[in-house]
């Protein structure tokens, strides 16, 4: 398998929030994980590569069914940091709960009573931690072109579809933000390849046009 991808919730969801219990346990840690593509809200996709000489705009959206079988076969844990060793919850042993709406993928934990679980809601009490990410790999990815039109430039679109779920949580610090420029240098080497891709797509394009005009003008000299 490949490296496992990171996305942090873009700046337009809300913050982790702490649920109250009646029983007095601890609260519940609750937030978005996650939030699909929506076309009126640019900061719903994510810029993996900034448009230059080399190639596209890439940019990553997450499609509404994307997390599907994830919720109904995938073993995710919450995690803060994305820390196994920070073990908030298991969607196995039901103390990490997943569900889609409009919005995005929410979750929502019972935290463990120990120490790191008891400084985390510190933390998020406090305001010191505001973030949320998700862990994922790709299962099934779209991709399309998007023509230069009113001096926007062209994009490579990279559509996620279906993904398998590692881990949902809180964050100290993003793998990085929505609507920003770059990755994780983990991925660097992936999203290059997408653009490679790209530029050999558009380069046999070019080729098959050329052939064509080749072949009209040869067809309309020949009459």
């Amino acid at each position: 398998m490949s490296e496992i991808h990171r996305r942090y919730l873009p700046k337009c969801a809300r913050k982790p929030e702490l649920l109250t219990r009646s029983d007095g346990a601890l609260p519940l840690i609750a937030g978005y994980a996650a939030v699909f593509y929506r076309a009126d809200d640019p900061a719903t996709e994510y810029e993996m590569w900034a448009a230059d000489s080399y190639g596209p705009r890439v940019v990553e959206r997450i499609m509404p069914r994307a997390f599907d079988k994830a919720i109904k076969e995938d073993d995710v844990r919450g995690l803060f940091n994305h820390d196994s060793a920070v073990v908030l919850g298991r969607s196995g042993a039901g103390t990490l709960r997943l569900s889609v709406d409009s919005v995005g993928l929410r979750y929502e934990i019972d935290p463990p009573d120990t120490q790191a679980a008891r400084d985390l809601i510190k933390s998020l009490q406090r305001g010191d931690i505001s973030g949320s990410s998700f862990a994922f790999y790709p299962r099934d990815t779209s991709r399309r072109d998007v023509a230069a039109i009113d001096g926007k430039p062209a994009e490579l679109v990279i559509e996620r579809n279906d993904l398998q779920l590692f881990d949902v949580g809180p964050v100290t610090f993003p793998a990085y933000t929505g609507a920003s420029a770059g990755v994780r240098s983990g991925e660097l080497a992936a999203v290059r390849a997408e653009v490679d891709r790209w530029r050999a797509s558009a380069d046999a394009d070019a080729v098959a046009v050329a052939l064509a005009l080749m072949s009209m003008e040869e067809n309309e000299n020949g009459e």
